[in-house]
């Protein structure tokens, strides 16, 4: 039998959250003006009855705004959380103390949400039977030597994946589908795939009850996990032991898989809003506890959260305490979970000031980028908010890359058809420069990616003209309306054998053109076999079949996998892809030309940059050095073929490499079965990318 009562003492203030020391347990927690805590512990996660309340007294267990205790010989594995007494005066002051909430410890490395209601937390009162729990867990772990990677950001080949859907799918064909463990099943395939970087969407405890009432009743569930409210906590439901209180392991024994397997880890997480929501959202632990600080509120009624975010909340990033509160979880995912790197969401709401105005510099995004301990991890804003503020090539600071959304918009402009945007397509292909070159940034500075969580897939960019979220339970109404997509003749699905044709290729085109454009690669999971949503472009309730990777396609579409796996080789393969610099259309003496020379139809034309009919883009790239092959790269996407001329370089001949209009195997030849082009001309089909490779100075042998 557990002991059900437990020795005290005072404790310490430091550190925040559970500390096991050699004789028990230290608690910690923040509340400038609570006037009453007390700690309750619990056998297991569902216990509805804690088996101790311990009451903290300001004259020993407080110092400063911090209340601390010491459990003497508390076991591994005990259950808690807290409840606090105080000023309930939402309007004047913005607190909301309940005595009688259950509130979960900012801090808690371990959280389970089996007994979860939110609705039981958004009204008044005692919620204990219908609470989160937090876990007293033990943090040893033997990483066998294993330490975060030091990738080179311009290597960096982004996979942007959900664990839950990445082996949810039965086809998976894992052990523990939907979990940590399964996603380390999966680890050959990306090997395989070529990824060097794995991009997690939100793997923090995060509230799968989030979701509007309508979404909620259609058994609906918050599926894309950007709800958090434990920053410290693995999300219990991507374990496969949550109430075991594994979730520290678990997460680690994938960080560390992915790092013998050499690929590192980014987080995408969400600091911009919590699952707290709005005024009529649920108390769950800040509300209760740092109700006056934590979020943004309005000036007049401090009972109205000001929502920058489209989520009901914003976080108050730049007020000292939130802004250490922020850095110091950054910095334990870094120090104690080995995570490579991290992705903002609408990491333009943390650039706010707290009355909501922007600021020049930040605090909470200096203080990200001037720590010591993030010194080597990467940093990714999605440079906007929900309110308006879009930050794409100047977003605060100069470590952090972003996510170009006018890369974005811009290649599925282009690939659609669109016209009289090839300068634009060319300064997006070579990085974005006037984005990012005139603040001393780089190319590396600009992610580019054409598909992510957020949108269609890439095989319903080019399947659906318009959205089809009714599934949502949301009228259609929600979800973006300007996909910039192409149907290709037909809305959905078709049995129609040239539109099927035109939209495999125009899914290799975007492949090519990703795979060949400087800065840093980022593919959606399940693009690379063509996964389908069925239309739906806002998938973030869809825990289920729709939004869950098929593994059967992989099979089905094994064409396009293998083109998606042989551009990624050929980047690798080629260092002027992969430049840290911008390019300067200067003659390199050892090489005869240019490290880009852009030309006409015709190597003696110039490109038609502000013809407003033109969709032809045809460039040299020259290898780095003379151990690199130079690249030949024509994209038309024009209706029409077009036979474009070779420039002629002395001693080299060109070799096909890829050729989207051509079926599997003979659209990307490896360089080992590359041979000579016979000529100085070859025709370039309608809606298709040609890249050759020279001999005489590379890795070909005649």
């Amino acid at each position: 039998m557990p002991k059900t009562h437990y020795k005290l003492k005072h404790g310490s203030p430091y550190p925040q959250g559970v500390k096991l020391n050699g004789g028990g347990v230290n608690f910690s927690i923040f509340s400038r003006h609570a006037t009453a805590v007390e700690l309750l512990l619990f056998t297991a996660s569902d216990s509805e009855q804690p088996f101790q309340i311990i009451t903290l007294e300001k004259e020993k267990n407080r110092t400063f705004f911090s209340w601390h205790v010491f459990v003497k010989e508390l076991p591994v594995g005990t259950w808690y959380c807290w409840r606090m007494d105080g000023s309930n005066q939402p309007r004047q002051s913005g607190l909301r103390f309940d005595k009688q909430k259950h509130l979960v410890d900012p801090w808690a490395r371990a959280v389970s949400q089996k007994l979860w209601n939110r609705s039981a937390a958004c009204v008044p009162g005692d919620n204990g039977n219908t609470a989160m729990r937090c876990v007293v867990v033990d943090e040893n772990y033997d990483w066998e030597g294993d330490q975060p990677l030091a990738i080179r950001s311009e290597k960096a080949i982004v996979y942007e994946l959900h664990v839950g859907g990445f082996t949810r799918h039965p086809s998976a064909k894992v052990k523990n589908p939907g979990t940590f463990a399964g996603l380390i099943e999966k680890i050959p395939y990306l090997q395989q795939l070529g990824i060097t970087h794995v991009e997690l969407l939100p793997i923090m405890a995060f509230d799968e009850q989030d979701v509007p009432l309508h979404t909620a009743g259609l058994g609906l569930k918050n599926y894309w996990g950007y709800s958090t409210h434990s920053f410290f906590s693995p999300h219990p439901g991507f374990c496969v032991t949550p109430e075991q209180g594994t979730h520290i392991k678990e997460f680690r024994d994938l960080v560390k898989a992915l790092h013998k397997a050499g690929m590192a880890i980014i987080l995408d997480v969400v600091f911009n809003h919590t699952s707290e929501a709005g005024s009529t959202g649920p108390i769950i632990n800040f509300k209760g506890i740092l109700g006056d600080i934590f979020y943004h509120l309005d000036a007049n009624d401090k009972s109205v959260y000001r929502d920058y975010t489209g989520c009901g909340n914003t976080v108050n990033a730049n007020h000292p305490l939130v802004a250490r509160f922020i850095i110091s979880c950054l910095e334990y995912w870094v120090r104690e979970m080995h995570v490579d790197g991290f992705r903002f969401d609408l990491a333009s709401a943390l650039a706010r000031g707290e009355g909501g105005e922007v600021l020049n510099n930040p605090p909470v995004l200096w203080g990200i980028e001037l720590s010591e301990q993030l010194a080597k991890t990467k940093l990714i804003a999605e440079a906007w908010d929900a309110a308006g503020l879009y930050q794409v090539g100047s977003f605060p600071g100069y470590r952090w890359a972003e996510w170009n959304g006018r890369y974005r918009d811009t290649i599925r402009r282009f690939v659609r058809g669109d016209k009289g945007i090839i300068k634009e397509v060319a300064t997006r292909i070579c990085g974005s420069s006037d984005l990012y070159e005139s603040q001393g940034r780089l190319p590396i500075s600009g992610i580019n990616f054409v598909t992510c969580h957020d949108g269609f897939t890439l095989y319903d960019l080019f399947s659906y003209n318009e959205k089809h979220n009714n599934a949502n339970g949301e009228n259609n109404n929600d979800g973006c309306n300007n996909n910039l997509s192409f149907n290709c003749g037909i809305e959905g699905d078709t049995s129609d054998s040239s539109i099927l044709a035109l939209r495999r290729k125009l899914a290799k085109n975007v492949f090519a053109i990703l795979l060949l454009s400087q800065g840093v690669p980022m593919l959606y999971a399940g693009d690379e076999f063509l996964n389908s949503q069925q239309g739906n472009n806002n998938g973030y309730c869809q825990n289920n079949e729709l939004s869950w990777l098929d593994w059967r396609m992989a099979e089905q579409n094994a064409d396009i996998l293998h083109f998606a796996q042989q551009m990624i080789a050929l980047r690798k393969r080629h260092a002027s892809l992969m430049r840290r610099r911008f390019l300067t259309g200067h003659l390199l003496e050892d090489r005869g030309l240019a490290d880009i020379t852009w030309y006409g139809s015709a190597v003696t034309s110039t490109p038609c940059w502000h013809d407003p009919e033109c969709r032809l883009l045809i460039f040299t790239l020259a290898g780095i050095d003379l151990k690199e092959s130079d690249l030949h790269v024509v994209m038309n996407m024009s209706g029409q073929k077009k036979t474009i001329e070779l420039p002629v370089l002395e001693g080299r001949r060109w070799c096909l490499a890829v050729d989207t209009s051509l079926k599997s195997p003979e659209d990307i030849v490896m360089p080992e079965d590359q041979k000579p082009i016979d000529g100085d001309h070859y025709p370039v089909g309608p809606q298709s990318i040609v890249v050759f490779e020279n001999v005489g100075n590379g890795h070909h042998a005649e």
